[in-house]
């Protein structure tokens, strides 16, 4: 069943929720991926240090699991429509504040706000999207939801290569650009139903009691997936956020030829995201994951080390196949390993403080590439720290795949309860 075969499948409240979903996702995304594109920028702007400009990404993804909690209990508790629509709003604004941050201080609390609102996103999304979908299709739209982040990190750098290659405007109109996802509220007001199995556990008289339980009796499961999900944000974030300054750094690239060769990384993403989630159907969600792990330390000599625009753009195309691959089996497998009482919870949450536990992905390899792997003329040499924390991530997201599976069942034929 292809993407399109499989979204045209689905009756009008599966097919709403998942539009929203998907364009939630999206817009979450291309509101976090502006700034890896403005970081030397907003450094000259503010007279600071690369690291101190990569230091708001780390804070915006160490807030992301406050924002999850929070969200989260919303959902289990409210529903996953109504929360989901206070947090479009939320980022949308904090992103437009950005634009008008005075300085570098106000600069990093906005971001730190903005980080709050991001972590609450995904959960409440893939929840809603995953409880109203078909199990036979599943695997796929997990593929295709996921790869919201990359369309949104598709858009951000569309919007970077039109900023400053056709306009004179500078790196806060990209945030002026960021509240667009506000939109998005009109559409989920007027179309969006609420999760049918939240509405039946609402139904419930001892609801909270047994959401309690479940509370204690998963913990070991929850923290096994918070384990696993800070191998896989190690991983992602770890090939993504330094990835623009390493091409402008160490090859000299124009904005222009960035954002090319970002776009054509992006466009591997959502093709690996789609490929592998439709194959996880088939082979499992671990093996899925296990062959796009093993996929990307295949691509590493090509993506940080190539010598031409061609090859870098060839590496640039299967790195991130491989690790949005990896990344579009995600949304399924933590929604159905999930406690079914904690769904609101637990995949959002797990995911989150996994982004905690790796949020200084871009500034330890910054610090290393200007460290432990300066070149000889005294520059940082990114290629090299990109590659070493690559190889041990795609590692270290195998073999947790592969503890998965004496963990839990993945349960990806079964109905979410």
């Amino acid at each position: 069943m292809s993407a399109l075969a499989a979204i045209r499948s689905l009756d009008k409240r599966a097919k709403t929720s998942f539009v929203a979903a998907f364009l939630g996702w999206t817009l979450d995304a291309f509101d976090f991926f502006i700034v890896t594109f403005v970081v030397t920028k907003i450094a000259t702007d503010f007279h600071r240090s690369i690291p101190d400009i990569v230091l708001a990404i780390t804070l915006t993804l160490a807030a992301r699991p406050f924002g999850a909690v929070l969200f989260g209990a919303l959902a289990d508790a409210l529903g996953r429509r109504l929360p989901l629509m206070i947090d479009i709003a939320l980022f949308s604004v904090l992103e437009f504040a950005t634009a008008f941050s005075p300085n570098y201080t106000v600069f990093l609390i906005l971001r730190v706000l903005f980080g709050v609102a991001m972590g609450g996103e995904w959960g409440l999304g893939a929840a809603l999207a995953m409880e109203s979908l078909p199990t036979k299709t599943r695997g796929i739209l997990s593929g295709v939801l996921q790869e919201g982040y990359m369309v949104g990190y598709l858009l951000a750098a569309i919007a970077n290569f039109v900023v400053f290659t056709w306009t004179p405007w500078g790196w806060r109109a990209l945030f002026i650009i960021g509240v667009l996802p506000a939109i998005l509220l009109f559409f989920i007001r007027r179309h969006v139903e609420e999760s049918p199995t939240w509405v039946a556990a609402a139904q419930r008289s001892d609801i909270a009691a047994r959401r309690e339980f479940a509370t204690v009796k998963h913990l070991p499961l929850m923290l096994y997936a918070v384990l696993f999900m800070t191998a896989f944000n190690f991983m992602s974030h770890g090939t993504q956020d330094l990835y623009a300054t390493f091409l402008q750094k160490q090859h000299g690239f124009s904005p222009g030829m960035v954002s090319f060769l970002a776009i054509v990384a992006a466009i591997g993403a959502i093709l690996g995201g789609i490929v592998f989630g439709a194959l996880s159907q088939h082979v499992g969600r671990r093996f899925g994951i296990i062959i796009a792990a093993v996929a990307g330390i295949a691509a590493i000599p090509l993506w940080a080390f190539a010598g031409s625009i061609p090859a870098l753009a060839i590496g640039a195309f299967a790195m991130q196949f491989a690790v949005q691959g990896a990344w579009g089996i995600v949304p399924a497998h933590l929604n159905e390993i999930s406690p079914p009482l904690l769904r609101g919870f637990f995949p959002g949450t797990v995911y989150q403080i996994g982004n905690l536990l790796s949020a200084g992905a871009a500034q330890i390899e910054a610090t290393i590439a200007a460290t432990s792997f300066a070149l000889p003329s005294g520059g940082a040499d990114y290629a090299r720290a990109l590659a070493a924390i690559a190889v041990v991530v795609l590692a270290a997201v195998a073999l947790l795949a592969a503890i998965g599976f004496i963990v839990t069942p993945e349960r990806r034929n079964e109905a979410l309860e």
